[in-house]
């Protein structure tokens, strides 16, 4: 999910009018900067200070560097003198990787005994500040602005965050999505317009008709099976139910020649999300469940129905958030019940095993649509916490991206007769106001929602992007 030779370059405005001296001064502090940040941060990629921003041509080249290297994944900018923004519009209008602007300063607090003029000289970013934001402003940029001591946690908690956003805007580039089958006939959400994404988002969506995994199913050995069920044996709890053992075994192992099968397809074709559609299953004798919620756990992207969208935003934002507890949902069912309302979030199989927080047990049952034989899916309770839930729609003009937060919570009620894992949440700002927003505003019942992520760092991505969002409060 993330790459250790990746890293951020940092350059700090300043300008050859304040001398040698001072532009010596600025180096040191940025060096000292850098690998303090490098050294207690706790970030998710290096940080490496490249120089000062001294003129138009030397700026310019630098953008050009970030741009051409793949191991450069976004540049933070800090204005520590006063750094004129007019040599700074060629250069940052070739820009095409994340930029954040750090809005922070060497000193935490003005020293009154000593300061002097060539202290104002030096330690300016207020004024440096303002001009460099004016002209990103002017350009359109959509770039983060943080600000904060660059000493303090909170500070490298939000630059991390950023982090995590900006390498997900690089890699959105290298999602590629497999669909088994066309989209659920009938069902409007899920189309979309795949050229316009593929220039707006970087996603590559590709049909294959399930006859294409069906062979490759026919080629799993039954020693590749037997090998992956000793693997399920130790990871979850079997619960057979009213099927005797050995049919069990057969249903379970079916899976396991599925996601052997769909793995090797993937691998092959260089696709890390895919979707499925229980009505063109050919003749694969169950619909991919646990199979299916398997590699969702190694931070393959899935939606059901053929929801291409959905399965891209799924992959995004398990990149965004190192595959924690993110995945693929649906809106099935309300409780009602005044003062205790919330929503129950599941699927006919496939609810991703990221956010259990039991050891799943593998539970064959009847699926009771796409007329094939009893499916084996994982089972279990979902995480408490506070989180995100993401649904992108595709209005014919526009993409829009809906972005909702709640409040997960761990159901404690059994459910004897529910064979699919269940998540709950309670939806903000409220219950009523949540859903009417979501439904008039278009929102899709396939969403993508995490708890390792916040709304802002949403936001961060589609502001790159440039994608319209509605952040429903």
């Amino acid at each position: 999910m993330t790459n250790n030779k990746k890293e951020f370059w940092f350059v700090v405005g300043t300008q050859q009018l304040y001398g040698k001296e001072t532009i010596a001064q600025v180096k040191n502090h940025a060096q000292e900067m850098t690998d303090k940040l490098n050294q207690v941060g706790n970030l998710p990629f290096k940080i490496k200070f490249v120089g000062t921003a001294e003129s138009a041509n030397g700026i310019t080249k630098i953008m050009k560097e970030v741009n051409y290297r793949d191991d450069v994944i976004g540049l933070i900018t800090w204005m520590h003198t006063f750094s004129p923004a007019k040599m700074w519009i060629q250069g940052t209008k070739l820009l095409q990787k994340p930029l954040l602007h750090f809005v922070t300063q060497y000193n935490e607090t003005i020293p009154w005994n000593s300061i002097d003029m060539d202290f104002m000289n030096l330690n300016q970013a207020a004024h440096g500040d303002r001009e460099y934001g004016f002209i990103n402003a002017r350009l359109k940029k959509h770039n983060k602005v943080l600000v904060g001591y660059w000493k303090n946690s909170n500070v490298h908690k939000q630059l991390a965050q950023w982090m995590d956003v900006a390498n997900a805007y690089n890699e959105s580039n290298n999602i590629r999505v497999v669909r088994f089958g066309d989209n659920m006939r009938h069902v409007g959400v899920t189309e979309g317009d795949k050229i316009e994404a593929q220039i707006k988002f970087g996603w590559t969506v590709d049909y294959y008709p399930v006859n294409d995994l069906i062979a490759e199913v026919e080629k799993v050995s039954q020693r590749e099976v037997d090998q992956l069920f000793n693997i399920y044996k130790k990871m979850y709890t079997f619960e057979y139910g009213k099927y005797p053992k050995n049919k069990w075994d057969v249903q379970v192992k079916y899976q396991a020649r599925l996601e052997i099968a769909l793995k090797r397809f993937l691998q092959k074709g260089n696709y890390n999300a895919f979707t499925t559609n229980f009505e063109d299953l050919g003749t694969l004798k169950q619909l991919p469940g646990l199979a299916v919620q398997r590699l969702m756990a190694e931070g393959y992207g899935f939606a059901g129905e053929g929801d291409w969208k959905t399965a891209a935003i799924d992959r995004l934002l398990k990149i965004m958030s190192h595959n924690t507890t993110t995945g693929f949902m649906e809106d099935y069912t309300y409780e009602f019940k005044q003062g205790n309302e919330y929503s129950l979030q599941a699927h006919m199989l496939e609810v991703d095993p990221t956010w259990a927080i039991d050891k799943p047990k593998i539970l064959v049952a009847p699926l009771g649509i796409g007329g094939k034989s009893d499916p084996a899916r994982l089972i279990f309770n979902g995480k408490a916490g506070n989180g995100v839930v993401v649904s992108m729609i595709d209005l014919g003009d526009k993409y829009k991206l809906l972005i909702n937060e709640v409040e997960a919570f761990t159901l404690t009620t059994p459910a004897p007769k529910l064979p699919v894992a269940r998540v709950t949440w309670k939806i903000k700002p409220n219950f009523i106001d949540g859903i009417k927003q979501w439904i008039q505003t278009g929102g899709g019942h396939h969403t993508v929602a995490t708890l390792a992520l916040s709304s802002n760092q949403i936001i961060d991505w589609a502001n790159m992007v440039n994608l319209e969002y509605v952040l429903i409060k």
